[in-house]
Order: C-alpha cells, then structure tokens, then sequence
C-alpha cells in the first residue's frame, strides 16, 4: 500500500491565501468608512465604500460582530506597533532621560492616534455597529487595553533599565528598578489613566477647547514621572517584607 504522504493542495493554499487578503482589504475599507461617515456607520455604507455586497461581509466575518472584533485586532496591531516605534526613539521629546522618555513616548503616540482617527477611536470604544444581544464574548476593548498595558510594561521595563537618572537640576531622586509585576501592574495603571484621559479630552473638543496632544502628553509625563520614585521605592520596601 502507497503510504507516501499526499502532495498539499495547491489550489486550498492559494484560496486560503486569498481570504486573507481579502479579509485585510475588507477591514481597510471598513476603517475608511468609519472615517468617512463616522463611529456610527452602518453595514451598508461599509459594503458601499467596499464596493461590494454585505453578504461578503458576513461571508468572511460571519456577522457584525466579527468584523467590529477584526478591526479591533487591526487597530490594537498599528497602537502596538507606533508605541514600539516611539519607544525606540527615546531621544523624541528632547530629553537624555530614557525612563522619562519611553513614557512620554508611549503617552504621546497614544494621544496622536485619538486625534488623528478619533471616529475609529469612537468606533472601538462604543462599538455602536453591534447591537447588545450580538456583543461578542468579553469586552473586546478591554482585552485590547490589557494587551496594550502587557505592551506598555516591557517597554517601561526597557526604558528604566536603559536609564532612569533624572533630568539635570532635579532634585527628585532616581527612580529605583521595578521587577516585572509591578511593571505590568504599573503599565495597566498607565494605560487606564491615558485611555481614561483621552476620552474625556476627546469629549470635550480635544485641541479646539484644550491643551494639544503634546502639550497633554507633557502634562501627564511630569504627573507620572515626578510620582514614579515613591512607586518604586513603595514596591521595593513591599517586596522585602517577611
């Protein structure tokens, strides 16, 4: 009996290969309509601006909720990638601090995305495309928030590690390394408070009745910053307890 193993399918490989891609251009055209027609579009300006029919939609997505939670895990991609991005060019807001840095860095490309795309910020938040009974499992948004803190607490981690002395004629001591709980308890703490801070920005006009996005992320820099030593050193004396 014939027991070599069976040739892969070439033509199942390329199929395969296509409905990714055609998922991928599906969600990008789902991201312009929101940006077209804003947080609250509905499926059938998404088909028209695809130029296709809602039924390929829910052919490739299954249903409204699976094409909210697709965009989301393309929006969650590109905050990962331009955080990373901004904590790799710690010298960005004109500081040698690496620690000071990293964070402003991160604060600062989180702010951007909500005033550059503040319809799909809205969009991912709400979630006004998918009625309550179609919600899918867990909160999309939140898993998406703990992904970006797990994100935020390694490059903290990185920054603090790389150079946490403070900028020259502080008086404020250094800030003592953290292990890696209270990185990751720190980098939630983080991310909570700028999340929550832009969506209260945001609701009150952003720029056009406020401080800028750098200007805000200036401001909660020197909040956290000037705060971080006495974490630490909190955390450092918790950890030596018996």
């Amino acid at each position: 009996m014939d027991v070599t193993q069976a040739p892969p399918d070439r033509r199942r490989s390329r199929w395969d290969e296509h409905r990714l891609v055609r998922r991928a251009e599906l969600v990008e055209a789902t991201l312009l309509a929101i940006r077209t027609h804003g947080a609250g579009v509905g499926m059938d300006e998404v088909a028209a601006t695809a130029r296709t029919s809602k039924t390929v939609f829910y052919r490739h997505f299954t249903d409204r909720a699976g094409l909210y939670t697709a965009v989301a895990e393309r929006v969650d991609a590109t905050i990962i990638r331009d955080l990373t991005r901004a904590a790799a060019d710690p010298a960005s807001d004109g500081s040698r601090d690496g620690g000071r840095a990293v964070i402003r860095g991160v604060i600062a490309a989180y702010l951007h995305l909500v005033e550059d795309d503040p319809q799909v910020y809205c969009f991912i938040v709400n979630a006004p495309m998918v009625p309550a009974g179609e919600r899918p499992e867990g909160d999309v948004a939140a898993g998406m928030t703990g992904r970006i803190a797990t994100h935020v607490a390694d490059l903290v981690a990185g920054g603090l590690a790389s150079g946490s002395g403070r900028p020259s004629g502080s008086a404020a001591p250094p800030v003592p390394a953290l292990d890696a709980r209270a990185c990751q308890l720190w980098g939630v703490a983080l991310v909570g408070m700028v999340r929550a801070v832009a969506d209260s920005w945001m609701a009150e006009g952003g720029a056009r009745n406020g401080p800028s996005s750098d200007e805000l992320a200036d401001q909660l820099t020197a909040l956290v910053w000037e705060g971080l030593p006495d974490v630490a050193a909190g955390a450092q004396h918790g950890s030596g307890r018996s």
